[in-house]
């Protein structure tokens, strides 16, 4: 299924667009989208000025590589409401992005978390991968892997990619951005450390990469390089961080990883972590199974995940 309107005058949508909750018609500004339903059966929808789910599924397939640009965000911005249902009950909530490519993260991002963590400040940005096969929806459980001795919890402001993006200059880089998300970028310390000193393996293990809710477009951020970002464990505040700590900023690291690597639609950057992860702590404290976690950052709400025994 595409798309059942055209844009006959791209010019004219994004002027339109550009309108706060006008006659019954979305911003592209104001615009939080997520998938919902069961694994594996996701539906697209978004969410309405008054916090409820409304179908998308009559107007396009899914949230994913073609429903990214700021074209389709605008094309969906412009859908009035009055033909979006409402979604009944409490759905579960999925990764709000399908057909993600790669996810890259970037270690040791913020001042205080490289200080817990005892390294020198990287002089540019660490990257490493988790693997696709991580993700998992925002409040599903997170599996501890069997053989796990030092489960922690990280949380993120992840990026996501619009646009196919190669060699950007820092100056291009928002044009290049759908939105941004929340991750939980849940870490092995034994698999990432001991195991061969390889962080991949100790990021990549089954529901490490929790994902969501929303995503929200880039413009209904107003700076996110002043975004508060926090974490618990069991009602109890472990990271209070603000990405005004980071080492790199959004743009910076976007721009470097094209240096790199081709960025395509729906590829996920998560953008490192603040202090107060378990393994900095004296002594450390890491995760067991029945503990809870939440995972938030300022404009993009908040993840919960239940850590559960091997299977």
């Amino acid at each position: 299924m595409e798309f059942t309107m055209s844009i006959k005058n791209l010019a004219a949508v994004a002027a339109t667009s550009v309108l706060l909750m006008f006659s019954g018609i979305l911003s592209a500004v104001e615009l939080k989208l997520l998938r919902y339903g069961p694994a594996g059966e996701e539906k697209p929808g978004l969410i309405d000025s008054q916090g409820r789910i409304r179908d998308l599924s009559s107007h396009i397939d899914d949230i994913g590589p073609a429903t990214l640009s700021d074209a389709a965000l605008e094309q969906i911005a412009q859908i009035p409401l009055a033909e979006l249902p409402l979604v009944q009950g409490n759905p579960r909530i999925g990764v709000p992005v399908t057909g993600t490519g790669k996810i890259i993260a970037i270690g040791f991002n913020y001042v205080n978390h490289a200080a817990e963590m005892a390294v020198e400040l990287p002089s540019e940005p660490l990257v490493f991968m988790k693997a696709t096969s991580a993700l998992t929806g925002p409040f599903d459980n997170v599996i501890q892997p069997r053989n796990a001795l030092k489960l922690d919890y990280e949380s993120e402001l992840v990026v996501v990619i619009g646009r196919r993006a190669q060699y950007l200059t820092e100056e291009e880089v928002f044009d290049y951005i759908a939105g941004y998300t929340v991750g939980h970028d849940v870490s092995e310390r034994a698999f990432q450390r001991e195991r061969g000193g390889q962080f991949t393996k100790g990021k990549s293990a089954d529901t490490f990469a929790p994902v969501g809710p929303y995503l929200v477009t880039r413009d209904h951020i107003d700076d996110v390089q002043n975004l508060s970002i926090w974490s618990e464990v069991n009602g109890e505040m472990r990271q209070q961080g603000n990405t005004t700590d980071m080492v790199f900023g959004v743009k910076e690291i976007v721009s470097h990883l094209s240096q790199f690597m081709t960025l395509y639609p729906g590829d996920l950057i998560f953008t490192g972590t603040p202090a107060g992860v378990g393994d900095g702590m004296v002594p450390p404290q890491y995760l067991q199974p029945g503990d809870v976690v939440r995972v938030g950052v300022e404009g993009l709400d908040f993840q919960r995940q239940v850590i559960v025994a091997p299977r």
